[in-house]
């Protein structure tokens, strides 16, 4: 068993539910809702299961919120992902993800003490620190104050010669506000020297143009970013920060402005990331972030020419990736999650069953229960991970382990042996992020396959089912106007969207297990991933600890 603390594990009985049913909790990994139409992927794919379900509404079927604050991002602009998607899910309670977090840490000076900047500290007797990242006080992927306090303590805790990489904006913030921007990070540059720093700016560039591209669209926009940040070697070469932007703003704005390095007397650059120098990139939002970090650590990299791989020590300010670990080192850990849902049922003695396929794995499990391995105690449950495919392009086998899924758990619910089996089916995500339609439309037919076999396992015992998801994906596949209509390039080819969304899910509950008097309550109007837990709590029979966020469901007395 896990430490229990002064920790009061046992929950009250509800006084109106069971306990008894075998619960099945499906997860649809991408799966949100949207209008129907020819980019909707899980409408073209006429999931007749999942749509059964949605004949259940208001009382049996409903929306929640994946996104955003109901997941612990800072604003309604943020996407939701597995990694704090499976957090709210299994904790039951909204911890505070990316910007929150560095805020936190920063705030706490916990920063500074963790492994991520112990690692990087290593570097900062003989080699140089190195920041990348957008400067802007936009709030969506970096905060310049967040910058301005990570160059003051890392001065403070050993670095002796700091160099910043930045990224205009003008998306976030207005076009025009990245020369106010740079003024005040040069003015805290100069005040560092005059401490004994080594500290100035070494490259710049848009954020459009220079590093930040997403989803692996254009690598061209990494390698102008590597070729100033890494090699020294830009276009454009300025012996001033600010006059470099004012100079470049004369034929792009913010967004676009074209790479820069800063140079010596010598006409030298001042700051080319060299072996035995330490890299932060700054950002907290990981989606631009991610093609750079593979760049910076990956041994084996064929999207473009690097020249020179140099022997550095790297950390992100988060880790931007939870499946690919990516990057393996970062300053801010992941919330500290106690007391989850599944931590709490095995402790009243419910037998779980958990499985996935490798790529979502470590979701339904190790996210559910808190960013925590292993088991809560092992005689009572049992987690499977089937392989997924490797070496292809998830869009090439689009039906991914789908069915094999749903096969080992109508197995464990027909044997009687676990209370809850819980699953993560990732096609809508997977392949979605491939951005090719017709195996999107494949893959989620093949979810909804699979859902089918374990409603049908539930039908079978008298169980009770719950099936969710935690972010949208495969429900928009393509890039819109204000108005929603889709984009296209210059060319008129379709632009497609291989993101997540800031979509709702569906929420489904049923079974042969479920009283007729259970219904969704109609007073949480504004209900999200974290309202789950609670919810599944009722339905095994217990009501769930005071700080929960509220059940979504009601008994009706008739």
């Amino acid at each position: 068993m896990a430490s229990s603390g002064q920790v009061s594990w046992k929950l009250e009985d509800h006084p109106k539910l069971p306990k008894g049913k075998t619960i099945a909790v499906v997860v649809l990994d991408g799966w949100g809702e949207n209008k129907p139409d020819d980019y909707n992927c899980i409408h073209v794919a006429q999931t007749a299961t999942m749509d059964s379900l949605k004949q259940g509404a208001p009382e049996k079927w409903r929306l929640i919120r994946a996104h955003g604050t109901a997941v612990g991002l800072p604003t309604e602009e943020d996407m939701g992902n597995s990694e704090v998607g499976h957090n709210a899910l299994g904790a039951g309670r909204i911890f505070a993800q990316g910007a929150k977090l560095v805020d936190l840490a920063l705030a706490s000076g916990k920063i500074y003490e963790g492994e991520g900047f112990n690692y990087i500290s290593e570097s900062f007797e003989k080699g140089t620190l190195h920041l990348i990242g957008l400067l802007s006080d936009g709030g969506v992927h970096s905060r310049l104050d967040q910058l301005q306090l990570l160059l003051k303590g890392a001065s403070e805790h050993g670095a002796k010669r700091i160099r910043v990489h930045f990224l205009t904006d003008g998306r976030d913030v207005s076009d025009g506000s990245s020369v106010g921007f740079v003024e005040t990070i040069e003015n805290d540059l100069a005040n560092l020297r005059e401490k004994g720093v080594d500290a100035r700016i070494a490259s710049g560039g848009g954020r459009m143009y220079v590093t930040m591209d997403r989803y692996e669209n254009d690598w061209g926009v990494v390698k102008r970013g590597w070729d100033a940040q890494v090699l020294g070697e830009a276009p454009h070469k300025f012996t001033n920060a600010v006059e470099a932007v004012k100079k470049l703003r004369e034929n792009a704005n913010d967004q676009y402005l074209p790479p820069f390095v800063i140079v010596d007397e010598h006409n030298k650059a001042v700051g080319p990331i060299v072996d035995g120098d330490a890299v932060v990139t700054f950002n907290f939002r990981a989606d631009r972030m991610v093609m750079l970090a593979k760049a910076l650590e990956y041994q084996d990299f064929d999207k473009f020419d690097r020249v020179r791989f140099p022997k550095i020590r790297y950390a992100g300010m988060l880790q931007y990736d939870g499946e690919l670990k990516l990057p393996s080192h970062y300053l801010v850990s992941p919330p500290e999650i106690d007391r989850t849902s599944g931590e709490y049922l095995v402790y009243n003695g419910i037998r779980t069953f958990a499985c996935s396929e490798t790529v979502k794995f470590g979701h339904v499990t190790f996210f559910w229960n808190g960013n925590r391995s292993g088991y809560f105690n092992p005689e009572l449950e049992k987690y499977v991970e089937i392989p997924s495919d490797i070496g292809i392009s998830f869009n090439l086998q689009p039906k991914m382990k789908a069915l094999e899924i749903g096969e080992r758990a109508r197995d464990a619910i027909l044997s009687h042996k676990f209370d809850q089996v819980r699953v993560n089916i990732a096609n809508g995500d997977m392949v979605g992020h491939t951005g090719d339609i017709q195996a999107t439309t494949v893959a989620c037919k093949a979810a909804d396959e699979a859902v089918k076999m374990i409603l049908d396992a539930i039908e079978q015992v008298g169980g009770i089912y719950v099936v969710t998801a935690d972010h949208g994906n495969a429900e928009d596949m393509v890039k819109r106007d204000k108005c929603g209509q889709p984009l296209y390039d210059k060319n008129g080819q379709l632009q497609i969207l291989t993101s997540h969304t800031c979509h709702p899910v569906p929420i489904a509950i049923g079974g042969p297990g479920l009283g007729p008097d259970v219904r969704f309550r109609n007073d949480v109007p504004d209900g999200g991933l974290a309202n789950v837990a609670a919810t599944i709590m009722n339905l095994h029979g217990f009501v769930a600890p005071n700080d929960y966020e509220p059940t979504l469901i009601q008994v009706v007395d008739n």
